[in-house]
């Protein structure tokens, strides 16, 4: 079977272009030709459109994208493929339910004359343009054959909004790779790890409160107790109009005194970061979802984090958000409300007093683990796309 994946690809640095090339490599493993007709284009739409028409497509039996991120090539691009071939098998994995996309590359005339105006115009503009995007995102959903998700309430989500059918739904979870167990450090101090692109809106400054308002109530487990903030500090999310968002947070620590407990690990090598993780006790997720996304709907995704999490055989403290209450819900973690510090304070004060929940946490993430890796997640992949080929290798593209 020949499969064409639409996705960003390293070095390309965001979760999406690791997941896509870590699923290539494991449908490769699998016997399965892939090609990555997309690679390069960036994301661009235009030059996704481009690249459409320029591709032979012969010999090619199903089409599958990696939608998310922000990104719209890959959209546009099976927008153009579904229009070509109308018969063309074509899926998608969707990181960011419930909507496929969220926004349009460009606004309809008169809205785009505010898209160079002061803030909220734009935003503004936006939302009175969505219900065009909704319209292109369900007739683009409802013409896949098959839309994976990587947890049950996504797609729950996704087919509710979009209006699909059961049958096109699929729940694949985050595929992981094989890392040998490695045994948890020392109890004291309690370890704790932010891993992720490191950004506004990930709700580190709720962490480094709720850890100060920790040490606050219980001076005792200042020195009891260890924050790691680790992954990427990509320049163009870390910099902005607001300036250096690394700075701000560094500043934001001085203002809270808690220099002599935070470490850092920024822009680790991918072969460093299992060691990283495992070095820790706890993984902690403090995400807030988007208030400017809640005017256009529901984020039901989940996060590449918390796979490296369950990979490394480590448990997790998350916020509410996405889907994230979903993927600690197998004794391997636990939830608070998002943006609430002291619910947030009140886990970690917990989790220090109580360290056979590390254990149990752990012990249960390993198991996750070893169900997710990516060899297992390719032979569900395969399974989908044979699924939706129905059999007829070759016959789509004429």
């Amino acid at each position: 079977m020949h499969i064409a994946v639409l996705a960003p690809m390293p070095p390309e640095q965001n979760g999406i272009a690791d997941y896509a090339a870590h699923l290539r490599a494991a449908l490769q493993d699998q016997g399965l030709q892939v090609s990555t007709p997309l690679q390069g284009v960036g994301n661009d739409p235009q030059r996704a459109i481009e690249r459409v028409d320029q591709v032979d497509w012969q010999g090619i039996d199903l089409v599958h994208a990696e939608l998310g991120g922000g990104r719209l090539a890959e959209f546009h691009a099976l927008q153009a493929l579904r229009q070509r071939f109308p018969s063309l098998p074509l899926s998608a994995t969707v990181h960011d339910p419930e909507r496929l996309v969220w926004r349009r590359a460009k606004l309809p005339w008169p809205l785009s004359l505010a898209s160079n105006l002061p803030s909220p115009l734009p935003q503004i503009a936006t939302v009175l343009a969505d219900p065009i995007c909704l319209y292109e995102e369900r007739k683009l959903a409802r013409s896949l054959n098959r839309l994976i998700t990587l947890t049950h309430a996504g797609g729950e989500c996704l087919r509710q909004r979009m209006g699909l059918r059961a049958e096109q739904m699929v729940v694949i979870p985050h595929g992981n790779l094989a890392i040998a167990p490695q045994p948890l450090p020392p109890a004291s101090p309690l370890k704790l790890l932010y891993f992720g692109f490191i950004y506004r809106g990930k709700g580190i400054e709720d962490l480094l409160d709720a850890l100060a308002m920790a040490f606050a109530q219980q001076p005792d487990i200042r020195q009891r107790m260890r924050l790691t903030l680790a992954g990427g500090s990509e320049p163009e999310m870390a910099f902005g109009n607001a300036g250096s968002y690394l700075e701000q947070l560094r500043e934001h620590i001085r203002r809270l005194n808690l220099q002599d407990s935070i470490d850092w690990q920024l822009d680790l090598p991918a072969t460093d970061i299992p060691k990283v993780i495992q070095a820790h006790h706890v993984m902690v997720l403090p995400y807030r979802e988007s208030s400017k996304l809640k005017l256009l709907g529901t984020l039901r995704g989940t996060s590449g984090a918390l796979s490296w999490a369950v990979a490394c055989g480590r448990g997790a403290i998350t916020s509410d958000a996405r889907s994230f209450a979903e993927e600690v819900a197998q004794n391997n973690g636990v939830i608070f409300p998002q943006g609430n510090v002291a619910a947030l304070a009140a886990e970690l004060s917990h989790l220090c007093a109580s360290p056979e929940l590390v254990e149990r946490w752990a012990e249960h993430a390993t198991i996750i683990g070893q169900r997710r890796i990516w060899s297992h997640t390719a032979e569900r992949f395969a399974r989908v796309f044979a699924d939706a080929c129905g059999g007829n290798a070759h016959a789509y593209v004429t």
